[in-house]
């Protein structure tokens, strides 16, 4: 894992400080200094359990939501819209202790982006990823499908 640049570091203390991210109980705990990478936890406390004793289904579909939009926009940067599609959330172990998710985007992956951005107005890209606790075993599943297009196209084709 490489140091947080700068630039990473503030985007992570923006991120655990927006309104909505932080009362999802959810914390980004690193943010790669090339921004392909992000690491998430939430954990079962007060604040995000139910009155049975596990994490709130909602706070753990909060946790995984807004990260690869924020990913892809940043990578992407400002001449392109990432907005979401769709996601499917699969719950399969309950949560009662604190969870963790790793989000990565390659480099291969933004370059198909771009080229596929040449000859259609929009995208659509589907991205994996899983809550898992301290010993790899998956809590929750999630496939978030995202819409990119180029800013100037975004207006009148969404």
């Amino acid at each position: 894992m490489l140091k947080e640049s700068f630039e990473s570091r503030l985007w992570r203390w923006g991120g655990n400080l927006f309104p909505a991210y932080h009362r999802s109980g959810a914390r980004i705990h690193y943010v790669a200094p090339d921004f392909h990478e992000v690491q998430i936890r939430i954990a079962s406390n007060w604040k995000t359990r139910n009155h049975m004793g596990i994490t709130w289904g909602g706070s753990l579909y909060s946790a995984l939501d807004p990260i690869y939009g924020v990913m892809l926009y940043k990578l992407l940067g400002r001449k392109f819209r990432v907005i979401d599609k769709s996601a499917n959330i699969q719950f399969k172990k309950p949560g009662r202790e604190t969870l963790f998710a790793t989000f990565r985007i390659g480099h291969q992956e933004l370059a198909d982006i771009h080229t596929a951005l040449r000859s259609n107005a929009k995208l659509e890209r589907s991205y994996p990823i899983e809550l898992v606790d301290g010993n790899g075993v998956v809590h929750v599943t999630c496939q978030k499908v995202l819409c990119v297009m180029p800013l100037e196209a975004s207006s009148s084709t969404h």
